[in-house]
């Protein structure tokens, strides 16, 4: 079944802030679910999300567990809270949730067919007097240089310097950007439907 890119992004994005109103016994399986499928289904997008990002999740744990009130872990003056622990594992949880959700659709959506959902997304942007296509022309060229980096095996600093030379140029020619622009079908609209009732059931 194919489903309109579009729709596989509402649905990630319900899925993420779905995570937001979960207790945390239901966080954890539903979390632990999510992060089982991704695993199943795009364990090379997830591995790479995890590897870029375990140096926030850390930090954000870390955060979570020194600025958060409650009693201290052990009896030292530089102790993290149990609470903040706890909350920072909470955190951490969700952010997993929202990079295998991610890992999913940016394995069965190409690069083209992300743009083109969020595109189709766009429309109602139109009637501000903004215009979708330059979003979707900066949009992919946000994307074409975020996979450049990603695909550099370089540290942060070499990254650094090669911004402040001027490497990442953007190109001077003038190129052509085909959208591959799908249609809404039956399986889109109950998949939507399913997926706002659980995101109310949630919250």
């Amino acid at each position: 079944m194919k489903l309109h890119p579009a729709t596989q992004i509402i649905v990630w994005s319900l899925l993420v802030a779905a995570m937001q109103f979960l207790k945390p016994s239901h966080l954890l399986l539903a979390g632990g679910l999510v992060l089982l499928s991704a695993f199943i289904l795009a364990r090379y997008k997830l591995l790479q999300l995890l590897r870029r990002t375990r140096w926030i999740m850390l930090s954000l744990w870390l955060i979570y567990a020194y600025t958060t009130p409650g009693d201290t872990l052990f009896s030292l003056p530089l102790s993290p809270s149990v609470d903040g622990l706890q909350e920072g594992g909470l955190q951490m949880m969700r952010l997993l949730v929202a990079l295998s959700g991610l890992a999913i659709l940016l394995d069965r959506l190409h690069r083209q067919q992300l743009i083109s959902g969020l595109y189709s997304l766009f429309g109602p942007l139109q009637y501000l007097g903004l215009s979708r296509e330059r979003l979707a022309v900066r949009l992919a060229l946000t994307l074409h240089y975020a996979e450049v980096a990603m695909l550099r095996s370089v540290s942060w600093q070499e990254s650094l310097r090669s911004l402040n030379a001027g490497s990442l140029k953007p190109a001077t020619e003038n190129k052509t950007m085909e959208l591959p622009i799908a249609r809404f079908a039956l399986p889109d609209l109950l998949l939507l439907v399913v997926s706002i009732l659980l995101f109310w059931q949630a919250v």
